[in-house]
């Protein structure tokens, strides 16, 4: 049994409340959460939290682990001049490198209050090893709820896509790879620590006919979906020219719309498509830092979460945003959507929001993460808001997100 008391609590349950008070978990559970000093458990450890502040554990819904070892290359390119020149450069990672990579951007993520992580890897060079084993191995070292993604390119430059050929594999083998994989690590019980999605790359590596047999197999085997769309104008250009549509018009065709996918960006997107996303309650995962890092764009945040489109946030690899912290991500977001439409449009409640419950419903588990309530799972953060970093902030969640 464990006590945390006296900390301000921002529970992020459905009446959104806060206070000074106490949190209790019994093993993997939080069995209390309330205002005010905690019943008395015999042999419980107490910890006290005054000056602190509890919150449900960061979820991060997009990242690229392997690309920590690519970090501070092509600095100042748009993404698809620092897509051509990392290419070559990740053809050569190994189940080593891979290992090291994914430990280290996860040690990261835990430090800045993650306790759950998507990531989204699709470099599989011939000869590598078992790289996904690699991350998945690395995520347990750590300690993190992790929901790995298989994810491909099938797309070379021969066939119009912009990945060079020597990076892309066949589309049968990564079929066969991606059923492999759900069935060797996908755990769907209650409280599981390792979840496998379906995650082609992009509109612009990623055949159409992988997209859609990627779509069906996903369903069949009941697991999520992800891509990347909408990141770039270049990308919507680039759609526009080879299919005649927008990357959403592309991807709603191919069966990639509804609650259970979630986008990687989503930055270029009309009015009508952001109704679109509501009304299918597809997911967005917004990474602002690497949007600004690659000079991307910036997302309608809070255009999204206000037609109903569930939005959480996300690192991106290291190659795009080097720091890897959420809570950098918390205040970026923030900030950016201000930027964009002005102080009205986002607040910080609903910045941490993005960063704990929105992330959860992205990745399915709303109903165990993402909130700080009696029965669900005890992914916790507890941070300490004594230091000069955060002095004379007198609201804690703002002290948090701005400092």
């Amino acid at each position: 049994m464990l006590v945390i008391e006296g900390a301000y609590v921002a529970t992020l349950d459905p009446a959104r409340r806060e206070f000074v008070g106490h949190v209790v978990v019994d093993g993997n559970q939080i069995v209390a959460v309330g205002p005010g000093s905690a019943p008395v458990y015999e042999g419980a450890r107490v910890i006290d939290g005054s000056g602190c502040l509890v919150t449900p554990g960061f979820v991060n819904t997009h990242q690229h682990l392997y690309q920590w070892v690519t970090r501070g290359l092509a600095v100042d390119d748009t993404l698809f001049g620092w897509l051509q020149t990392l290419y070559p450069v990740w053809l050569r990672i190994t189940e080593e490198s891979v290992y090291v990579a994914a430990q280290a951007a996860l040690a990261q993520l835990a430090l800045t209050g993650c306790t759950t992580a998507a990531d989204h890897h699709y470099v599989f060079p011939r000869g590598a090893g078992d790289l996904l084993a690699a991350e998945i191995t690395a995520a347990a070292s750590v300690g993190l709820r992790f929901h790995p993604t298989r994810g491909s390119m099938d797309r070379g430059q021969k066939d119009g896509g912009l990945p060079p050929d020597s990076v892309v594999e066949d589309r049968d083998e990564i079929l066969a790879a991606t059923s492999a994989a759900i069935d060797r690590w996908h755990d769907p019980s209650p409280g599981s620590m390792l979840r496998i999605a379906v995650a082609p790359c992009s509109p612009f590596s990623v055949s159409g006919e992988l997209m859609r047999e990627s779509a069906v197999l996903a369903r069949r085997k009941g697991v999520r979906l992800h891509t990347h769309l909408a990141e770039t104008t270049d990308e919507t250009a680039w759609c526009q020219e080879t299919y005649g549509c927008t990357p959403l018009e592309y991807a709603a065709e191919l069966g990639w719309t509804g609650p259970d996918v979630w986008f990687a960006h989503g930055i270029h997107f009309d009015d009508a498509e952001i109704k679109h996303l509501g009304a299918t309650r597809t997911g967005i995962a917004h990474c602002p830092s690497s949007n600004a890092r690659l000079g991307a764009g910036i997302a309608r945040t809070a255009d999204l979460r206000a037609a109903g489109a569930p939005v959480g946030l996300g690192v991106d690899g290291a190659a795009s945003n080097e720091a890897g912290s959420l809570v950098e991500e918390l205040r970026n977001a923030l900030l950016l959507a201000r930027a964009r439409n002005g102080p009205q449009s986002l607040t910080v409640r609903d910045t941490l929001e993005m960063a704990t419950l929105g992330g959860a419903q992205l990745l399915g588990r709303a109903d165990e993460i993402g909130s700080l309530e009696s029965g669900k799972l005890a992914d916790l953060a507890l941070w300490n808001l004594t230091t000069l970093q955060h002095a004379g902030i007198p609201d804690p969640v703002a002290a948090l997100a701005l400092a």
